[in-house]
Protein backbone atom coordinates (compact mmCIF):
# COMPACT_ATOMS: atom_id res chain seq x y z
CA UNK A 1 0.00 0.00 0.00
CA UNK A 2 1.14 3.42 -0.66
CA UNK A 3 0.67 6.28 1.77
CA UNK A 4 0.25 9.72 0.34
CA UNK A 5 2.52 12.35 2.62
CA UNK A 6 2.43 16.35 2.80
CA UNK A 7 5.42 18.44 4.36
CA UNK A 8 4.11 21.86 5.14
CA UNK A 9 7.13 24.03 6.04
CA UNK A 10 9.92 21.70 3.68
CA UNK A 11 12.41 24.01 3.33
CA UNK A 12 13.39 24.21 7.33
CA UNK A 13 15.50 21.89 8.83
CA UNK A 14 13.30 19.05 9.90
CA UNK A 15 11.06 19.44 7.11
CA UNK A 16 13.96 18.68 5.22
CA UNK A 17 15.56 15.67 7.23
CA UNK A 18 11.74 14.34 6.87
CA UNK A 19 12.24 14.83 3.12
CA UNK A 20 15.24 12.76 3.09
CA UNK A 21 13.84 9.86 5.20
CA UNK A 22 11.27 9.58 2.82
CA UNK A 23 12.90 9.49 -0.02
CA UNK A 24 14.38 6.14 1.39
CA UNK A 25 10.58 4.75 1.14
CA UNK A 26 9.16 2.52 -1.77
CA UNK A 27 5.39 3.04 0.56
CA UNK A 28 5.68 6.75 0.53
CA UNK A 29 4.04 9.33 -1.76
CA UNK A 30 5.55 13.01 -0.95
CA UNK A 31 3.42 15.27 -1.88
CA UNK A 32 4.90 18.73 -2.83
CA UNK A 33 4.11 22.59 -3.19
CA UNK A 34 5.03 24.68 -5.83
CA UNK A 35 7.84 27.03 -4.25
CA UNK A 36 5.39 30.00 -5.74
CA UNK A 37 2.55 28.53 -3.40
CA UNK A 38 4.02 27.68 0.04
CA UNK A 39 1.94 30.69 1.50
CA UNK A 40 -0.59 29.97 -0.41
CA UNK A 41 -3.77 29.02 2.06
CA UNK A 42 -5.79 27.57 -0.60
CA UNK A 43 -2.99 25.06 -2.12
CA UNK A 44 -1.75 23.80 1.18
CA UNK A 45 -5.25 23.00 2.44
CA UNK A 46 -5.42 20.98 -1.01
CA UNK A 47 -2.78 19.17 -0.03
CA UNK A 48 -2.97 19.22 3.74
CA UNK A 49 -6.67 17.48 3.19
CA UNK A 50 -5.20 14.86 0.34
CA UNK A 51 -2.45 13.24 2.44
CA UNK A 52 -2.68 10.38 5.11
CA UNK A 53 0.13 12.01 7.18
CA UNK A 54 1.00 15.76 7.19
CA UNK A 55 3.82 16.65 8.30
CA UNK A 56 3.65 20.10 9.92
CA UNK A 57 7.23 21.63 10.34
CA UNK A 58 6.20 25.19 10.64
CA UNK A 59 6.21 28.00 13.69
CA UNK A 60 3.86 27.68 16.39
CA UNK A 61 1.14 30.17 14.92
CA UNK A 62 1.44 28.64 11.80
CA UNK A 63 1.10 25.49 12.79
CA UNK A 64 -2.33 26.33 14.64
CA UNK A 65 -3.13 27.79 11.31
CA UNK A 66 -2.43 24.99 9.47
CA UNK A 67 -4.46 22.87 11.57
CA UNK A 68 -7.38 24.61 11.16
CA UNK A 69 -7.12 24.41 7.64
CA UNK A 70 -7.86 20.29 7.67
CA UNK A 71 -11.06 19.27 7.60
CA UNK A 72 -10.52 15.29 6.17
CA UNK A 73 -11.46 13.29 9.09
CA UNK A 74 -8.51 10.57 7.75
CA UNK A 75 -5.38 13.33 7.38
CA UNK A 76 -3.17 12.27 10.31
CA UNK A 77 -1.27 15.45 11.43
CA UNK A 78 1.83 15.34 13.18
CA UNK A 79 3.13 18.83 13.97
CA UNK A 80 6.86 19.41 14.60
CA UNK A 81 5.90 23.29 16.59
CA UNK A 82 5.27 23.19 20.10
CA UNK A 83 1.78 24.19 19.89
CA UNK A 84 0.53 21.27 20.57
CA UNK A 85 2.20 18.97 23.04
CA UNK A 86 0.35 19.31 25.69
CA UNK A 87 -3.37 19.92 24.11
CA UNK A 88 -5.67 17.84 24.72
CA UNK A 89 -7.33 16.08 21.71
CA UNK A 90 -3.47 15.72 20.28
CA UNK A 91 -1.54 12.34 21.10
CA UNK A 92 2.36 13.00 22.36
CA UNK A 93 4.33 11.89 19.92
CA UNK A 94 6.80 9.37 21.81
CA UNK A 95 6.29 5.85 21.93
CA UNK A 96 8.53 4.43 24.41
CA UNK A 97 6.62 6.76 27.17
CA UNK A 98 4.65 4.30 28.34
CA UNK A 99 2.37 1.43 27.93
CA UNK A 100 -0.41 2.47 25.80
CA UNK A 101 1.49 4.67 24.16
CA UNK A 102 1.84 3.16 20.63
CA UNK A 103 -1.75 2.46 20.96
CA UNK A 104 -2.47 6.13 21.59
CA UNK A 105 -0.75 6.96 18.64
CA UNK A 106 -1.89 4.13 15.94
CA UNK A 107 -5.63 5.94 16.99
CA UNK A 108 -5.02 9.57 16.85
CA UNK A 109 -5.50 11.70 13.94
CA UNK A 110 -3.53 14.52 16.06
CA UNK A 111 -0.01 14.07 17.26
CA UNK A 112 2.27 16.41 18.46
CA UNK A 113 5.78 15.66 18.38
CA UNK A 114 8.13 15.96 21.16
CA UNK A 115 11.02 18.60 21.72
CA UNK A 116 14.62 17.35 21.44
CA UNK A 117 15.63 18.46 24.93
CA UNK A 118 12.08 17.30 26.65
CA UNK A 119 12.46 14.25 24.50
CA UNK A 120 15.54 13.58 26.73
CA UNK A 121 14.55 14.60 30.13
CA UNK A 122 10.99 12.66 30.09
CA UNK A 123 12.82 9.77 28.74
CA UNK A 124 15.17 9.91 31.63
CA UNK A 125 12.69 10.64 34.24
CA UNK A 126 9.56 9.26 33.66
CA UNK A 127 10.56 5.73 34.39
CA UNK A 128 12.01 7.14 37.79
CA UNK A 129 9.18 8.83 38.94
CA UNK A 130 6.31 6.39 37.83
CA UNK A 131 9.09 3.94 39.88
CA UNK A 132 8.38 5.79 42.69
CA UNK A 133 12.00 6.41 43.18
CA UNK A 134 12.29 10.18 42.19
CA UNK A 135 9.36 11.65 44.43
CA UNK A 136 6.95 13.54 41.80
CA UNK A 137 7.27 16.85 44.22
CA UNK A 138 10.90 17.28 43.91
CA UNK A 139 12.41 20.46 42.40
CA UNK A 140 14.64 18.47 40.03
CA UNK A 141 16.98 20.54 37.72
CA UNK A 142 18.42 19.40 34.45
CA UNK A 143 21.35 20.89 32.06
CA UNK A 144 21.09 20.24 28.25
CA UNK A 145 23.95 20.38 25.81
CA UNK A 146 23.53 20.93 22.25
CA UNK A 147 24.46 21.59 19.09
CA UNK A 148 23.51 24.55 16.87
CA UNK A 149 21.46 23.08 14.33
CA UNK A 150 18.31 22.98 17.04
CA UNK A 151 18.59 26.77 16.35
CA UNK A 152 17.37 26.36 12.64
CA UNK A 153 18.75 28.15 9.77
CA UNK A 154 19.33 31.12 11.31
CA UNK A 155 21.46 30.11 13.90
CA UNK A 156 23.18 27.30 11.46
CA UNK A 157 24.35 30.39 8.95
CA UNK A 158 25.72 32.00 11.59
CA UNK A 159 28.00 29.27 13.43
CA UNK A 160 28.62 28.34 9.84
CA UNK A 161 29.57 31.32 8.69
CA UNK A 162 32.62 31.65 11.33
CA UNK A 163 34.40 34.37 12.04
CA UNK A 164 32.76 35.32 15.34
CA UNK A 165 34.50 34.76 18.96
CA UNK A 166 31.60 34.53 20.76
CA UNK A 167 30.98 31.38 19.31
CA UNK A 168 33.71 29.52 20.13
CA UNK A 169 32.84 29.02 23.77
CA UNK A 170 29.58 27.17 24.85
CA UNK A 171 26.13 29.43 25.38
CA UNK A 172 24.03 29.03 28.34
CA UNK A 173 20.76 30.36 27.41
CA UNK A 174 16.77 30.59 27.95
CA UNK A 175 17.76 31.80 31.55
CA UNK A 176 14.46 33.90 31.61
CA UNK A 177 13.53 30.22 33.12
CA UNK A 178 11.07 29.67 30.56
CA UNK A 179 11.79 27.88 27.82
CA UNK A 180 9.44 26.39 25.60
CA UNK A 181 9.55 22.78 26.15
CA UNK A 182 8.92 23.12 30.07
CA UNK A 183 5.59 22.07 29.76
CA UNK A 184 5.89 18.90 28.01
CA UNK A 185 8.69 18.14 30.65
CA UNK A 186 6.73 18.32 33.31
CA UNK A 187 3.34 17.44 32.06
CA UNK A 188 4.86 13.53 30.35
CA UNK A 189 7.38 12.97 33.27
CA UNK A 190 4.39 13.48 36.26
CA UNK A 191 6.40 15.89 38.26
CA UNK A 192 4.44 18.32 40.39
CA UNK A 193 7.11 21.25 40.50
CA UNK A 194 8.57 23.15 37.20
CA UNK A 195 12.11 22.05 36.73
CA UNK A 196 15.04 24.25 36.50
CA UNK A 197 16.25 24.03 33.09
CA UNK A 198 19.20 25.33 31.49
CA UNK A 199 20.20 24.24 28.10
CA UNK A 200 23.60 25.21 26.51
CA UNK A 201 24.17 25.51 22.51
CA UNK A 202 28.07 25.03 21.37
CA UNK A 203 30.26 24.95 18.38
CA UNK A 204 29.15 21.22 16.86
CA UNK A 205 26.28 20.40 14.58
CA UNK A 206 24.24 17.99 16.02
CA UNK A 207 24.21 15.84 18.99
CA UNK A 208 22.50 16.81 22.40
CA UNK A 209 22.68 15.31 26.17
CA UNK A 210 20.37 16.08 29.28
CA UNK A 211 21.78 15.30 32.71
CA UNK A 212 19.75 14.99 35.74
CA UNK A 213 21.59 15.73 38.91
CA UNK A 214 20.05 13.51 41.55
CA UNK A 215 20.80 13.24 45.59
CA UNK A 216 19.79 9.99 47.37
CA UNK A 217 18.80 12.08 50.37
CA UNK A 218 15.94 13.42 48.49
CA UNK A 219 15.18 10.21 46.88
CA UNK A 220 12.69 7.08 48.36
CA UNK A 221 14.81 5.80 50.91
CA UNK A 222 17.11 3.40 49.95
CA UNK A 223 17.59 4.59 46.81
CA UNK A 224 21.06 3.53 44.91
CA UNK A 225 22.27 4.07 41.72
CA UNK A 226 21.92 0.10 41.14
CA UNK A 227 18.14 0.99 41.48
CA UNK A 228 17.78 3.78 39.03
CA UNK A 229 19.36 2.13 36.85
CA UNK A 230 17.17 -1.20 36.92
CA UNK A 231 14.17 0.76 36.63
CA UNK A 232 15.29 2.47 33.49
CA UNK A 233 16.25 -1.27 32.01
CA UNK A 234 13.31 -2.59 33.16
CA UNK A 235 10.88 0.06 31.49
CA UNK A 236 13.01 -0.18 28.32
CA UNK A 237 13.62 -3.90 27.67
CA UNK A 238 12.91 -4.97 24.14
CA UNK A 239 12.84 -0.49 23.14
CA UNK A 240 14.37 -1.29 19.54
CA UNK A 241 15.35 2.73 19.89
CA UNK A 242 16.65 2.92 23.59
CA UNK A 243 19.78 1.70 24.93
CA UNK A 244 20.15 1.27 28.50
CA UNK A 245 24.38 1.61 28.71
CA UNK A 246 25.98 -1.18 31.64
CA UNK A 247 26.08 0.11 34.77
CA UNK A 248 30.17 1.44 35.75
CA UNK A 249 31.48 0.46 32.00
CA UNK A 250 34.69 2.35 31.07
CA UNK A 251 33.19 2.28 27.96
CA UNK A 252 30.54 4.53 28.52
CA UNK A 253 33.02 7.42 28.84
CA UNK A 254 36.31 8.22 26.17
CA UNK A 255 38.67 8.95 28.07
CA UNK A 256 36.68 10.03 31.32
CA UNK A 257 34.06 12.27 28.84
CA UNK A 258 30.61 11.47 27.52
CA UNK A 259 30.52 12.08 23.98
CA UNK A 260 27.84 14.22 23.24
CA UNK A 261 27.42 13.17 19.89
CA UNK A 262 27.68 9.77 20.24
CA UNK A 263 24.35 9.12 18.79
CA UNK A 264 24.21 11.20 15.84
CA UNK A 265 23.31 10.12 12.36
CA UNK A 266 20.50 7.27 14.36
CA UNK A 267 17.19 7.27 15.80
CA UNK A 268 18.68 5.81 19.51
CA UNK A 269 18.15 6.98 22.44
CA UNK A 270 21.56 6.37 24.95
CA UNK A 271 20.88 6.23 28.50
CA UNK A 272 23.96 6.49 31.17
CA UNK A 273 23.65 6.17 35.35
CA UNK A 274 26.90 7.85 36.56
CA UNK A 275 26.77 7.54 40.77
CA UNK A 276 28.39 7.03 43.81
CA UNK A 277 27.32 6.37 47.36
CA UNK A 278 25.61 9.87 48.10
CA UNK A 279 24.53 11.15 44.09
CA UNK A 280 23.65 10.18 40.67
CA UNK A 281 23.64 12.01 37.36
CA UNK A 282 21.37 10.27 34.59
CA UNK A 283 22.10 11.51 31.40
CA UNK A 284 20.07 10.74 27.93
CA UNK A 285 21.94 11.03 24.79
CA UNK A 286 20.35 11.64 21.22
CA UNK A 287 20.60 13.36 17.82
CA UNK A 288 18.90 16.14 18.29
CA UNK A 289 17.64 15.97 14.42
CA UNK A 290 17.04 12.60 14.57
CA UNK A 291 15.34 11.05 17.56
CA UNK A 292 14.97 14.70 18.81
CA UNK A 293 13.06 15.79 16.15
CA UNK A 294 12.65 14.52 12.11
CA UNK A 295 13.16 10.88 13.06
CA UNK A 296 10.51 10.70 16.36
CA UNK A 297 7.85 12.47 13.68
CA UNK A 298 8.99 9.39 11.02
CA UNK A 299 9.04 6.75 14.00
CA UNK A 300 5.33 8.10 15.30
CA UNK A 301 3.94 8.39 11.42
CA UNK A 302 5.32 4.25 11.04
CA UNK A 303 3.59 3.30 14.41
CA UNK A 304 0.10 5.48 13.17
CA UNK A 305 -0.07 3.56 10.11
CA UNK A 306 0.68 0.73 11.14
CA UNK A 307 4.04 -0.61 9.65
CA UNK A 308 7.48 -1.77 10.90
CA UNK A 309 8.33 1.09 13.29
CA UNK A 310 11.70 1.61 12.30
CA UNK A 311 10.91 1.89 8.58
CA UNK A 312 13.12 3.86 6.75
CA UNK A 313 15.26 5.11 10.35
Amino acid sequence: MTFKVFVDGQEGTTGLRIHDYLAQRTDIEVLRIDADKRKDSAERARLLNAADVAFLCLPDAASKEAASLVDNPNTCLIDASTAHRTAPGWAFGLPELCAGQRAAIRAAKRIANPGCHASAFILALRPLVDAGLVPAGLPVSATSITGYSGGGKSMIAQYEAGGDPALASPRPYALGLAHKHLPEMMAHTGLQRTPTFMPIVAAFHKGLAVSVPLHFSQLAAGTTGVQLHAALAERYAGERFIRVMPLGEPENLSAGFLDVQGCNDTNRVDLFVFANAEQAIVVARLDNLGKGASGAAVQSMNVHLGVDEGLGL
